[in-house]
């Protein structure tokens, strides 16, 4: 499947890394939905992936067909019915995300600030900017250092 840069992006951040076998799981319902996935009796060109164990991302190209209100509902379902089974929070914005060497680590707003304070987090840590919204922001954007990011702005004064 092809996808255009201007295609949708939707990024869920697990509040804790799902398994390897929960993955697969997953995974497998997220093809599921995204195979079946219309908006007013289109399909959608779409896809969803389990990426880094810890992220459920949501790309549709609407070339052919756009996104409505009930479709952007009916992945928000999905979403909830994984948090139910695998009692994570996907919705948690105060969680913020970033890697140290190859892991991703995920910590409420208060601890991150902590970790930039006591410089465990510096300028060049990579973070994950989960408001990118278009496939070519989520290609440039979602994994950056820490000086690049939205985060910078609100936590520099740390550093």
């Amino acid at each position: 499947m092809s996808f255009s840069p201007q295609s949708r992006v939707w990024v869920y951040q697990s509040d804790r890394a799902f398994s390897n076998a929960e993955v697969k799981t997953i995974q497998q319902q997220l093809d599921e939905f995204s195979a079946q996935w219309k908006a007013h009796g289109h399909q959608l060109n779409a896809k969803a992936k389990v990426l880094y164990n810890f992220f459920i991302v949501f790309i549709v190209d609407e070339a052919s067909a756009g996104v409505t209100g009930c479709s952007i509902d009916s992945s928000v379902r999905i979403i909830k019915e994984i948090e139910r089974t695998y009692e994570v929070d996907l919705f948690n914005r105060f969680n913020m995300a970033y890697k140290l060497d190859d892991r991703v680590i995920v910590v409420n707003k208060e601890d991150f600030e902590t970790l930039v304070n006591i410089k465990a987090i510096g300028p060049k840590t990579i973070v994950f900017n989960n408001m990118v919204q278009s496939l070519q922001e989520f290609e440039t954007k979602w994994e950056i250092p820490f000086e690049q990011s939205w985060h910078n702005t609100i936590f520099a004064h740390l550093l």
